[in-house]
């Protein structure tokens, strides 16, 4: 990506609408809109916009549109932004950019407008993720998540960690300079009273990972049960839609069946599957193959139990067949007279009524974020690259306690902190090598 070169780029959905935006971006913005555009009075003034038309190569009218003027160092890139807000035609917008192109402008590469405001320092690393976060974001969570973190919520997290990380580097690097005058600037118990803090702060980071995941990741969920407990009602009813095939006959569901939905503006896979019992049946039983299947994959498990029979073999054989998988127990139909009796805790649920519905969400991301879904604003980390090079920076910090320990020389304990220091630039964007600039920024979408 040549920095010098003025680019542009569709900046709106395919397909037609209402509006669409071609934004351009660079010194000769002003002058490719001025080529491809009639104005009546041609004035620049920052953060206004102006009516014009757009032209055809012959002078003739497609077109009339809004230009908006951004002046480098308040705009999005930090470099002139020109935006031009055509009818939402896909043979118009493809003109004004066609024109652009020819006027002297290049198609914007995957990301470059962001990539752009990072480079000239309008944005940090982690806000440039988010930017892309919050376009893919598929829940009203996930929007206020990386809304959040454009505003730099994880930068102002890691900011006083890696300020006091710097403090303890400069306090070993002032030893080494006073070494020959023997003067001691900070004793183990010193060095240690220092550390703990840091440590401490980037665990707490890294374990809000956990629940962080969950806001873009979301998490898969499969209803398992013998047949005709309710499965597929239960499956309708979080859904909030008639999706699977209800009937009175055990055994309707064969195959299993999966869709979308969200709690608690988490994404959540749902997974029905058929009703696992012996069978000789060959379809059958290949359905219930793939119930076990579903159960492996899923991130938690729901055992469907029907609360208006009494507890069968089947459903007792169901649970010692769960092995390691700590499922969450469910009995359905509580609208019915109760008649079972099982040993274990159920969760009363009435697929049919909507009774417990609410409290059987509450259990499901209780049972997947244990502490809670951190609050937007608290700066919980969302990506996997963040977590990573975090736990990289904690276990350089584990070296440097083990080498306070034996008591090496200051120049030892350096290197280890300057490791852990590394990984803390690389989520900041600091010293982030070129490949990771271009893995981060080549999954934006054209024209941003």
């Amino acid at each position: 990506m040549k920095a010098g070169d003025t680019i542009v780029a569709i900046s709106t959905p395919p397909g037609r609408g209402g509006i669409g935006v071609v934004r351009l971006s660079g010194e000769k913005s002003r002058s490719i809109a001025e080529q491809i555009l009639r104005f009546r009075d041609v004035v620049w003034r920052p953060w206004s916009s102006q009516l014009a038309a757009l032209l055809d190569h012959a002078g003739s009218v497609v077109d009339n549109v809004v230009v908006t003027f951004f002046a480098q160092g308040r705009s999005y890139t930090a470099e002139d932004v020109v935006e031009i807000s055509c009818h939402g035609a896909p043979v118009v917008l493809r003109h004004c950019l066609e024109r652009a192109v020819e006027a002297g402008a290049r198609l914007a590469e995957p990301g470059e407008f962001t990539l752009r405001a990072y480079v000239r320092g309008r944005i940090d690393l982690p806000q440039a993720e988010a930017v892309r976060d919050l376009i893919d974001a598929t829940t009203l969570y996930q929007a206020r998540v990386a809304a959040q973190q454009m505003h730099g919520s994880v930068s102002r997290r890691i900011r006083p960690i890696k300020e006091q990380l710097l403090e303890l580097i400069a306090l070993l690097e002032a030893g080494i300079d006073f070494a020959e005058d023997d003067i001691s600037v900070a004793s183990a118990a010193d060095l240690l009273a220092r550390l703990n803090p840091i440590q401490l702060a980037l665990q707490q980071m890294v374990a809000s990972f956990r629940a962080g995941r969950l806001v873009f990741e979301g998490f898969s969920l499969a209803i398992v049960g013998r047949p005709n407990v309710g499965k597929s009602s239960l499956f309708n009813r979080l859904l909030e839609q008639d999706r699977a095939i209800v009937t009175d006959i055990a055994g309707t569901t064969r195959d299993t069946v999966s869709e979308a939905t969200a709690m608690a503006g988490i994404p959540v896979k749902l997974v029905d599957t058929a009703g696992i019992r012996h069978s000789d049946d060959k379809v059958e039983s290949l359905g219930i193959e793939r119930s076990y299947q579903a159960m492996a994959d899923a991130d938690l498990t729901i055992v469907v139990v029907d609360l208006s029979v009494k507890f069968t073999p089947d459903d007792d054989s169901l649970l010692n067949k769960l092995g390691d998988c700590v499922p969450l127990l469910v009995g359905n139909k509580a609208d019915l007279p109760r008649r079972c009796e099982a040993s274990v805790t159920l969760l009363p649920v009435s697929a049919t009524t909507g009774e417990g519905i609410a409290e059987l969400k509450h259990a499901i991301v209780k049972r997947l974020a244990p502490e809670g879904l951190a609050s937007p604003e608290s700066g919980s980390i969302t990506s996997v690259r963040h977590e990573a090079l975090l736990k990289e920076s904690l276990e350089a910090l584990e070296n440097g306690r083990r080498a306070i320990g034996f008591n090496l020389p200051h120049e030892m304990l350096l290197l280890d902190f300057y490791a852990a220091l590394r990984p803390i630039d690389a989520v900041t964007g600091a010293t982030s090598a070129d490949d990771i600039l271009n893995r981060i920024f080549s999954t934006f979408c054209i024209g941003k």
